[in-house]
């Protein structure tokens, strides 16, 4: 098996982390190549001349393992692309909605993935198209949790101009937007008071942030529609986020969202349900009277 593994935090719980794995892969004669950074900040504790760098995936790797939280598999997907590469994640951050393998998990966890007694999660992304067009934006324009739009240098609430499949929703007038996919309805859109929704559902939500109208409530839509959005506010700029991706654009800028052409593939162990993991994550039923 081809495997790629990337990291973007340095941390001892990380090092610890893999060093964990490395050792259940040399065991079992995979052939590992690790992102270039991370190699270059970990290579004097490797040993093995085996182990190679990779800058760029493409579709010989079988597997690619990110060792991090949540955020780091959203930085892992921009290599992975449209490759239809599986991805798991060791989870050395906090959360860990996508990142559930723990690390005293892993040598059990990688054995079992080695022999193929897991399943996949094929999980749905958004895709973002701008006029005038946006280079930042056109070389990685998808998101795996969301895409939102927010205020920039000021404290002033922007108006957001909302259509859907070309006909006027609204304008929210708030700090922002979030159009969030299933995957990212446990992230950003929920601490907005968006609603939890299953990976498997066929549909986006629109989350404002803050928004002025206290009748502005989260939006849930079929993920086959086109949305389009335009904002106004005092400022000349705003920002759009793509996952933890940021780029500036102009006010009056038409900003397309729809859904990608491609999904990503998420590595989970046979025991994992998204139901438990709400259960251990969000402490669903931890009250004294269950």
């Amino acid at each position: 098996m081809k495997v790629a593994i990337y990291s973007q935090y340095y941390s001892e719980k990380t090092i610890d982390a893999f060093q964990l794995l490395l050792k259940v892969l040399l065991k079992e004669e995979v052939e590992i190549h690790i992102e270039h950074e991370f190699l270059n900040h970990i290579k004097d504790s490797i040993n093995n001349t085996s182990i190679t760098s990779f800058t760029d995936l493409d579709k010989s790797f079988e597997l690619l393992i990110s060792i991090g939280g949540d955020g780091t598999i959203l930085r892992a997907i921009t290599y992975v692309k449209d490759l239809d590469i599986p991805i798991v994640g060791i989870n050395t951050g906090r959360l860990g909605f996508l990142a559930t393998i723990q690390t005293d998990d892993i040598e059990e966890a990688f054995k079992n993935i080695l022999a193929g007694d897991y399943k996949i999660s094929e999980r749905s992304l958004l895709s973002i198209e701008t006029s005038p067009e946006n280079t930042d934006i056109k070389e990685t324009n998808f998101a795996l949790n969301e895409i939102a739009v927010s205020r920039k240098n000021t404290t002033s609430m922007i108006t957001v101009d909302t259509k859907l499949n070309g006909e006027y929703l609204t304008s929210y007038w708030s700090d922002g937007l979030i159009v969030s996919t299933p995957t990212g309805s446990t992230g950003y859109s929920l601490s907005c008071g968006g609603p939890v929704i299953t990976p498997d559902t066929n549909s986006f939500v629109l989350t404002p942030i803050a928004p002025h109208n206290l009748s502005a409530r989260p939006l849930v839509i079929p993920d086959s529609t086109e949305i389009e959005l335009m904002v106004e506010g005092r400022e000349d700029q705003h920002l759009v986020s793509l996952d933890s991706r940021i780029a500036t654009l102009n006010n009056n800028t038409i900003i397309k969202i729809k859904k990608a052409p491609f999904t990503v593939k998420m590595l989970e162990l046979i025991e994992e349900s998204f139901l438990d993991t709400l259960r251990k994550k969000l402490l669903w039923g931890e009250d004294k009277r269950n």
